[in-house]
């Protein structure tokens, strides 16, 4: 049975992704998650092993896409 902490976090937006998620939000292969990680343009944060994409970053990174597209025109 759910707590009622537990239902009121489900109503919440995720502040940090997995990278399979990343991967499911992001509609790109975990390949391309990870080349983009390291060349820095996909921002991660650490905690013990793991890594987590912040969902700033994930909205910084398709910033950084539509700019490059030309969307900031």
């Amino acid at each position: 049975m759910a707590t009622a902490v537990e239902g009121a976090l489900a109503d919440e937006p995720l502040l940090l992704y997995r990278i399979k998620d990343a991967v499911r939000v992001l509609n790109l292969s975990r390949t391309v998650i990870y080349e983009q990680i390291r060349a820095g343009r996909l921002r991660t944060v650490k905690q013990g092993r793991a890594h987590r994409i912040p969902a700033s970053a994930i909205h910084e990174y398709v910033a950084l896409l539509e700019h490059e597209a030309g969307g900031d025109q």
